[in-house]
C-alpha cells in the first residue's frame, strides 16, 4: 500500500488521496502454530486516513533480524518462501531493497506534510538498512536472497539450490541503495546465470529447489523449472528490464523486453506449439524444464501486464508523467535511429519524436517544443520535460539524444 500510494502521488502530483478516510480491517492475531487463515473481510469500527494506513504499515515492517535486514516472516514478494522465516529469525534481502525504496518515497511525503520527525527517522532507517545490505548481503559476485531460520543463506554461491535469485539483483539497482560497482556486477551475474537465450526465458532463480532441507516453503512443491521454482516468473523478470534502463543499458533492456514479449515466442508453428499461450497477452510464467519446457503458464495475468507496460513506456521509451509535466528520458537500443509517440492529455495531443544521434555525429542533445528550444536537463532524475496543457491543440516535440 505505501509503495502504490507514493507512486500515485508521484505521477499525479496530487496528495489529496492521503487525506481520504477509510476503515481498518478487523481480524484476530494468528495463533502460535497458525501460519495463515482464510476468513471473510470484516471492517473495523475504527477508521483512519490513507496516510495513517500507510505509516502504520511501514512502522510494522521496521522489524529487523540479526544482520539488520527485514524479517521475512511467512514470505515476501515470493510468497512461496513461506517457511524461510516463520519461526521469526529469517531475513529477506529483497525486502531490504524494497523497504528502502518505500522509506525514501515516504520520507519525502512525510516532510511535505510537516511530519518532520518521521521523515528523519525513515531516512535514518534507510541509511542503516543500506549499510547492513552492503555488509551482509553481498556474496562476492551477486547479492544473496534471504537468511533462513536455521541460519543458512539462500542465493549464495555456496548454495546447492537457489545459488542466485533475479530480484535481489534488479532491486539493488532499482532501490538506488547499492554500491554502483556491486550493483553492476550483480546485474552481469544475473545476465550470465539466469538469462537462457536458447529457450528465450529469464529465470527467477537457479538451480531450482528440489532437495533443500529444511524446505523453504511451498515453492519446493512445484517441480523444478516450474513457476517460481526456477521458471521464468514474468513479474520478477520485468524488474530486470527496469534495472537495465536505470543503468543506461538500452541494448540489454530491449533484448530482455523482446525475450519476455509473448509475440517472440510464437513466430513459427513450432514455437507456437511449444509456447501454447496466446501471443497477445502476458503469461505469469514460462517453464524451463521437463516435458513442458518453454510452455506458458497462467496467461491473462494482469500484474505482469501492468509492469510490462511500465517497463516499455516509462523506462525504454522514457515517458513519465510527473504532475503537469511529461518527462522524456529514453533508454533505447543503439540501433534505433528514432521513434515517435503521440501522447494525449485531455483534448491536447503531443506528437513526440525522439532522435538517437549516432556517436561522433557532431550533434548535441536538445529539446524543441513547438519550434522553440526548451530546457534539456532541467531534472537530473527524470530528464527533460514538457509542460502539459489541456488546450485542445496539437503540439510538436523533438528530442535529440
Amino acid at each position: 500500500l505505501p509503495y502504490a500510494v507514493a507512486r500515485y502521488v508521484e505521477h499525479t502530483g496530487d496528495d489529496s488521496l492521503l487525506d481520504e478516510t477509510v476503515p481498518f480491517l478487523r481480524s484476530e492475531p494468528l495463533q502460535d502454530e497458525e501460519h495463515e487463515r482464510y476468513e471473510p473481510t470484516v471492517s473495523s469500527e475504527k477508521s483512519g486516513t490513507v496516510y495513517e494506513h500507510c505509516v502504520r504499515a511501514i512502522e510494522r515492517s521496521l522489524r529487523f533480524g540479526e544482520h539488520g535486514l527485514p524479517l521475512i516472516g511467512g514470505g515476501d514478494w515470493n510468497d512461496g518462501l513461506n517457511r524461510v522465516g516463520d519461526a521469526g529469525r529469517g531475513e529477506s534481502v529483497w525486502l531490504g531493497w524494497f523497504l528502502g525504496d518505500v522509506l525514501r518515497r515516504f520520507a519525502e511525503l512525510c516532510e511535505r506534510r510537516g511530519d518532520i520527525e518521521r521523515a528523519s527517522r525513515y531516512r535514518a532507517a534507510r541509511n542503516n538498512l543500506a549499510a547492513s545490505l552492503d555488509e551482509h548481503a553481498w556474496d562476492g559476485q551477486w547479492y544473496r536472497r534471504a537468511f533462513t531460520d536455521d541460519g543458512q543463506w539462500l542465493g549464495s554461491v555456496r548454495s546447492a539450490e537457489c545459488r542466485i535469485d533475479a530480484i535481489a539483483q534488479s532491486w539493488s539497482v532499482i532501490s538506488g541503495m547499492a554500491d554502483k560497482d556491486k550493483a553492476a556486477q550483480a546485474m552481469r551475474s544475473f545476465d550470465r546465470e539466469l538469462v537462457d537465450r536458447d529457450l528465450n526465458v529469464s529465470l527467477l532463480l537457479a538451480p531450482p529447489f528440489d532437495r533443500t532441507e529444511p524446505s523453504p516453503g511451498y515453492i519446493q512443491g512445484y517441480p523444478p523449472g516450474i513457476r517460481e521454482n526456477g521458471g521464468q516468473y514474468t513479474h520478477g523478470a520485468i524488474w530486470s528490464i527496469i534495472a537495465w534502463c536505470q543503468m543506461g543499458e538500452g541494448d540489454k533492456a530491449f533484448e530482455l523486453f523482446n525475450m519476455i514479449n509473448p509475440v517472440t515466442h510464437t513466430r513459427s508453428p513450432g514455437e507456437t506449439r511449444r509456447y501454447a499461450g496466446e501471443p497477445y497477452v502476458m503469461a505469469a510464467d514460462v517453464y524451463s524444464a521437463g516435458p513442458r519446457k518453454g510452455h506458458a503458464g497462467w496467461t491473462w495475468y494482469t500484474g505482469s501486464a501492468g509492469w510490462m507496460y511500465q517497463a516499455g513506456i516509462e523506462w525504454i521509451l522514457g515517458l513519465r508523467r510527473r504532475g503537469q509535466r511529461l518527462h522524456i528520458k529514453p533508454c533505447i537500443p543503439r540501433e534505433w535511429p528514432e521513434f515517435s509517440v503521440t501522447y494525449r492529455y485531455g483534448g491536447a495531443r503531443y506528437r513526440i519524436t525522439v532522435q538517437n544521434a549516432a556517436p561522433g555525429a557532431g550533434g548535441k542533445p536538445g529539446l524543441i517544443v513547438d519550434g522553440r528550444e526548451a530546457a534539456y536537463a532541467a531534472d537530473a532524475e527524470n530528464g527533460p520535460y514538457v509542460e502539459l496543457r489541456d488546450d485542445g491543440r496539437d503540439h510538436q516535440v523533438v528530442l535529440t539524444l
